[in-house]
């Protein structure tokens, strides 16, 4: 131990290999869920270290204590709080005899806001890390890492604290919420910039995104000179599968994606959530012997301003009545995330302007706060004389503000909907967001159609009928087609007037839809979504759940980079386009990262196509 070089000295020529997910390893040892992991520390020191040592002999050499939620707030719930120091000091304890003298053992401090809205000044919280720190410094760790850390002020607040208490490196690492940005407004660059000038030696990312964005966020920041870098990403995105919640990224992604890391000047790689000892051996297998990179900051880069062009007015039938005649195309364009909404209004006059007979927005997709869709489809109605088809989340409104949302968009000529679930509020960019979920997506559909009879949610006589359409979303991409396809048809029992599907990316797919459901008898719209680059491909089949690129999709993608890459997801696209109009009359494009030009020309394509090629 005592011939060990410090770890920033080491990091100068060396690559560190970190360890995974301590959660993750402990729930599939047997750990229930709701318990205080840290507790056992005392309780059952064996388990704890043998997740270490697993770490460790995957390749870890940067092993992090037990110690995540050990603060005199997280014990508290579990009545712990009096035990903040003997469970510091036991994790170092148990990490050092767990790991070989060639291993860093480093004191694990996580948020104590840990995803909640702030509710207390963050001066209150010094004491807190003071004490943990403390604890852990004392027990002989090597260092502290400061790990998913939402809001940048907080994080610098522990750093302050901790700063004066050691020279021992600081780890100070940050969880966004979106690429390159905190929680609380900052840019990664002016992040990592502040952390180094309050005290921090290695500036990083962990928790929240997978190995993909965590590369993007890396690449659009410019970081600070002689400031050292980690990476702990998670295991892609948590998603639901056949009714388990899993993490999707495999050793072998996280294996290329460490290489990846590397080539950013990252020095510290490991994973975080749902990542295991074989994620850990394969970072350690693809990173041995090689030395580290200098980092190569990025060029500051400015986007133009769109300006917005007007359409004239226009009234059009349902998409259901259309489709019955022929091709009708619904196009998706997210909401924007902030306050101005001319870009957007500017797509969708582009978008209908090529052909769309609908432009469908989003209800907060992925838990992530965007601009009402209300709103916007109000603007697009009364402004521009577009078709707006409106997402419904099962996810943020309780019954009295679904129904009254409904009573609104009533009132605005609004009545084309899309009932989804929603993703868990946890998993965007306010996870101390409350998930409501009063009700499924059947039972939501089922309550629409009551407002079409004229009667309230509880039951009332309304003094009118609403005349809502009503559709449905499927994903296709699941082990047994059949168990979904029955899921659908409950759907359309429950008053479904259409079908939307998650994204299809092979032929093959689009004719098993059509197998698997031409017994429906209302229209579906196949879902088609251009690829934009190879890193985008890899990125959708490896930790999105609900979609599978082929072999064939990723290959074409691999050697076409920029605007050659998009031009490759539009050919491709228009690929599939040929086959999914010859099943189906209703298509849905999917527009990705806001580049409505992408739609634009699928959408006029599918319009010349429709005059030449017949339905089946």
């Amino acid at each position: 131990m005592a011939n060990k070089p410090n770890l920033q000295q080491y990091l100068k020529e060396h690559l560190v290999v970190g360890d995974g997910a301590m959660a993750t390893q402990l729930y599939q040892l047997g750990v229930p869920v709701g318990v205080s992991y840290e507790e056992l520390c005392l309780s059952n020191p064996q388990l704890v270290q043998s997740v270490h040592a697993a770490y460790y002999r995957a390749g870890a050499r940067l092993i992090e204590t037990n110690t995540f939620s050990a603060n005199r707030d997280s014990l508290g719930r579990y009545g712990l709080e009096s035990k903040v120091t003997r469970i510091n000091r036991a994790a170092v304890t148990i990490a050092r005899q767990a790991v070989g003298d060639d291993a860093y053992v480093i004191g694990g401090i996580g948020s104590i806001i840990a995803g909640r809205v702030r509710s207390q000044q963050l001066d209150e919280y010094r004491d807190q890390f003071e004490e943990q720190a403390t604890a852990l410094l004392h027990a002989g760790a090597d260092g502290i890492l400061l790990e998913t850390f939402l809001d940048l002020d907080e994080l610098r607040l522990a750093v302050e604290v901790i700063r004066p208490l050691t020279e021992l490196p600081i780890i100070a690492q940050l969880a966004t919420l979106e690429v390159g940005r905190t929680r609380d407004g900052y840019t990664l660059t002016e992040a990592f910039a502040q952390l180094q000038q309050s005290g921090a030696d290695i500036v990083g990312l962990n928790c929240r995104l997978g190995p993909a964005e965590v590369i993007r966020s890396f690449e659009t920041t410019v970081t600070p000179d002689n400031i050292l870098l980690s990476a702990f990403p998670n295991a892609g995105r948590l998603g639901l599968s056949d009714g388990e919640y899993a993490y999707k990224s495999s050793p072998d992604y996280f294996a290329q994606s460490a290489l990846l890391l590397r080539n950013q000047g990252v020095s510290i790689i490991g994973g975080c959530c749902g990542t295991t000892p074989d994620h850990i051996r394969a970072i350690a297998d693809a990173l041995a012997d090689l030395p580290p990179v200098e980092r190569v900051n990025p060029s500051p880069a400015t986007e133009p301003r769109i300006e917005i062009g007007t359409v004239a007015l226009r009234r059009t039938p349902h998409i259901v009545d259309k489709v019955k005649q022929q091709h009708t195309i619904i196009v998706e364009f997210d909401p924007p995330k902030d306050l101005d909404a001319e870009g957007f209004l500017h797509g969708c006059c582009e978008l209908h302007n090529a052909g769309a007979d609908a432009v469908t927005l989003a209800d907060n997709s992925l838990a992530n706060v965007r601009m009402s869709n209300m709103a916007l489809g109000a603007m697009m109605k009364s402004q521009y004389g577009l078709e707006p088809l409106l997402h419904l989340a099962c996810r943020d409104r309780n019954l009295i503000g679904q129904q009254s949302h409904l009573m609104g968009l009533h009132a605005l000529g609004i009545d084309q909907v899309l009932v989804v679930t929603g993703d868990p509020s946890r998993f965007g960019d306010l996870p101390g967001a409350s998930s409501v979920f009063d009700v499924t997506s059947f039972d939501l559909i089922r309550m629409i159609k009551q407002l079409n009879e004229g009667i309230s949610f509880s039951g009332r006589p309304l003094k009118q009928k609403a005349n809502f359409l009503v559709g449905a979303a499927f994903n296709p991409h699941v082990r047994q087609i059949e168990a979904a396809v029955q899921r659908l048809e409950r759907k359309v029992e429950a008053g479904a007037d259409y079908i939307m599907t998650q994204p299809v990316y092979d032929a093959e797919t689009i004719k098993l839809i059509h197998d698997a459901t031409k017994h429906i008898d209302i229209p579906i719209f196949i879902g088609i979504m251009p690829l934009t680059s190879y890193r985008n491909a890899q990125f959708l089949h490896n930790e999105v759940p609900g979609i599978k690129l082929s072999d064939m999709a990723l290959e074409r993608m691999k050697n076409v980079e920029g605007e050659a890459a998009r031009q490759e997801g539009i050919q491709m696209a228009k690929e599939l386009l040929d086959v999914a109009m010859s099943y189906f009359k209703g298509i849905y494009l999917i527009t990705p990262f806001n580049y409505y030009q992408m739609t634009v020309e699928l959408t006029q394509y599918v319009r010349k196509q429709a005059l030449l090629q017949p339905t089946r």
